[in-house]
């Protein structure tokens, strides 16, 4: 039990940072392309607690690292409001707002790849350690977050990347599957094809930070 309380306390902040500033930069690209939604809402700043669903950020991440013993984390931060209809070119603009999200999680790993390679010059002790564990999670928690949001199906960032590149004979029809995306996504996280997909990808990804930043 003590372990686990150490692992909540270590994953907090890096676990909100992913998930509410990923939903920050949404609004904020959606603005810079003519939907002031967001904005209006008071939903682009980089405060996480404008973003925190106390469910989906708080319990959930909770739970399933608890009945995961520590292995798995999931969540999500209460969505930006988007109105696509009122970016200045919708279909093409959009492609730009769902990439916002996985981009700025490429970027927070990096900066905790930076972090992570800073601490590693550190003298080991009470300060060091928690940091070093805190800063390998902020890695794994933006990439995982990055490659799962990129997977092409609405809707996920990467289903409205696809939307935006598909013709718009089958951009219509992908678009509908936006309904069924969440109960599809729980399917494959439930029955282990999630994991299947994201560990791959993930590992490869950590191997080039890892590389890049000459970390031992």
């Amino acid at each position: 039990m003590e372990n686990m309380i150490q692992t909540l306390a270590i994953s907090a902040l890096p676990v909100v940072f992913a998930i509410t500033l990923h939903e920050a930069a949404h609004g904020y690209v959606a603005r810079y392309f003519g939907d002031p939604t967001a904005w209006q809402a008071g939903r682009i700043s980089l405060n996480p607690l404008r973003h925190i669903d106390p469910l989906g950020t708080i319990v959930i991440p909770i739970l399933i690292l608890l009945f995961s013993g520590g292995d798995f984390l999931f969540g999500y931060a209460k969505p930006v409001p988007v109105n696509f209809g009122r970016l200045r070119h919708p279909k093409r603009d959009m492609l730009w707002v769902a990439a916002a999200g996985p981009a700025v999680n490429l970027l927070m790993a990096l900066i905790w790849a930076l972090l992570l390679k800073w601490t590693l010059m550190l003298p080991v002790g009470f300060f060091s350690v928690p940091l070093l564990e805190m800063s390998k999670l902020g890695v794994t928690v933006n990439l995982v977050l990055m490659v799962l949001n990129l997977l092409p199906l609405p809707p996920l960032d990467g289903g409205r990347i696809a939307v935006s590149l598909l013709p718009m004979s089958l951009a219509v029809p992908f678009s509908r599957l936006e309904r069924w995306g969440f109960p599809i996504l729980l399917l494959l996280l439930f029955t282990g094809v999630l994991g299947k997909l994201l560990q791959p990808l993930v590992g490869t990804l950590v191997w080039v930070i890892v590389a890049l930043f000459g970390i031992g």
